[in-house]
């Protein structure tokens, strides 16, 4: 068996994968190989999805931050189409990874579409997948039914999953003052499992036997939250770190059994207690890479937790989250079609690239340069290259001066042609030269 990313990283090997991460991260293969063999930075890329187009990238706080858009379908919508537009808008406006969450009808057959289509790494929660194939009834799992779903979509190609395995028997009785509960899915069909059953977490017993599939195609844990805060009067709660704690005891178990593994984190956190749920997780979790959902600051805006959430997120990353999932406007409140998935994509990639200049990681600030130069120069056209979002920038300037002329133009309908200040400013240039002007803040320098 061919060695996993981590594996040949402690053996002093650089992959292809590592080097393909080292050129678009401004780094040294070494380097990148050092952070995979200490566990901080993952290269999801299952061997299957490699060997159909995959292009590897790196999750971890050396490289830039991340950032995932999910896409799937429902019991109550969604099909082929609509999900291979939702793959095609997240990927166009910059998603790293895409997870496919699919509850609905024909799981097996979209996911396959989306992983032959993808050229970034996808993701899955296996549990959800299995449950339809039982009919709905968790209390009908047992094991064998999780592995071989794991193992079914690993074959298929995905390159992380997100599996439930530090959610206890015990800390169940910590969850019920809460004020939302439980509201991870994957965290509550377990929760369920296990009342019914009164038995421990099957995906924690069986932890060595998914470490086995996982190795085999060297897919990424994705260690799920749970018992994650599903709203700000829950967050940082005796529940969610119990939870950790048991994470953090997986991450060195997968680590042992040669598998890369990152860890998902909240939630819905007030803005105050981000930083600290960031520095307990790197702690906790002994470096390994934090992928966290948001997180949300309030909880009183459905409609625009997209806002919300991207606040946070901008926070997390510059705290040092790795990876950013993203929220659309639909969160709480519906299956996001492909306007929602767009709007969730730019609002992740804004709060994703904020937390790159703030850490001053290599080349970030670049674009931003470039853009800020070609606005003093009114050059409308490189403007719109270099925006986030091209066609939203082009249609905001154009819907008030759609004529060729204004793309030359000093001014946009701001201002308009006598108010602008750069343009003020350059005509002050021009007035006035450079010896003037120390000149004149010479004159000035004595006065009280």
């Amino acid at each position: 068996m061919s060695k996993t990313q981590i594996e040949a990283a402690r053996a002093g090997e650089v992959t292809p994968e590592m080097e393909l991460v080292a050129r678009a991260e401004h780094l040294e293969a070494e380097c990148v190989r050092q952070e995979v063999a200490a566990g901080r930075l993952v290269i999801p890329a299952n061997r299957v999805h490699l060997a159909r187009g995959l292009q590897p990238l790196g999750i971890g706080v050396a490289v830039r931050c991340k950032i995932n858009a999910n896409i799937g379908n429902s019991a109550v919508t969604g099909d082929e189409t609509i999900e291979l537009e939702k793959l095609h808008t997240a990927v166009h406006f910059g998603a790293d990874t895409v997870m496919d969450l699919s509850t609905g009808k024909d799981i097996d057959r979209i996911r396959q579409l989306i992983i032959d289509t993808s050229p970034v790494p996808v993701g899955t929660v296996p549990i959800y997948q299995m449950l339809e194939e039982l009919g709905g009834d968790i209390e009908d799992m047992r094991p064998q039914h999780f592995l071989d779903m794991v193992e079914h979509q690993a074959q298929q190609g995905v390159d992380y999953m997100t599996i439930h395995c530090g959610l206890l028997l015990e800390h169940l009785p910590l969850a019920t003052k809460r004020v939302t509960g439980i509201v991870s899915r994957g965290g509550s069909l377990i929760a369920k499992w296990m009342v019914a059953h009164r038995q421990q977490n099957p995906l924690y017993t069986h932890f060595e036997d998914l470490c086995a599939i996982l190795r085999q195609y060297d897919v990424t844990w994705s260690l799920g939250d749970g018992l994650r805060p599903g709203s700000i009067a829950d967050a940082s709660d005796e529940a969610q770190f119990a939870e950790l704690e048991v994470l953090g005891e997986l991450v060195q178990r997968s680590w042992a059994a040669g598998t890369q593994v990152m860890v998902e984190g909240p939630g819905h956190i007030p803005m105050d207690q981000i930083e600290m749920n960031i520095r307990r997780q790197v702690e906790i979790c002994h470096g390994a890479p934090f992928y966290v959902l948001g997180p949300l600051i309030i909880d009183i805006a459905p409609g625009y937790d997209h806002i919300t959430s991207a606040i946070g997120a901008a926070m997390a990353g510059w705290y040092g989250a790795a990876m950013l999932c993203y929220v659309t406007p639909k969160e709480h409140l519906g299956l996001p079609d492909k306007e929602d998935v767009r709007q969730g994509v730019i609002a992740y990639k804004i709060a994703a690239h904020g937390a790159d200049v703030a850490r001053h990681r290599p080349g970030a600030q670049d674009r931003d340069d470039a853009l800020s130069k070609a606005r003093y120069e009114f050059d409308w056209e490189a403007q719109f290259r270099l925006a986030l979002d091209p066609e939203t920038a082009r249609a905001y300037h154009d819907e008030t001066l759609p004529q060729d002329t204004f793309k030359s133009a000093r001014f946009c309908s701001m201002c308009g042609p006598k108010y602008c200040a750069m343009r003020i400013t350059e005509d002050i240039r021009g007035l006035t030269g450079a010896e003037q002007l120390v000149e004149l803040r010479d004159s000035t320098s004595g006065r009280d």
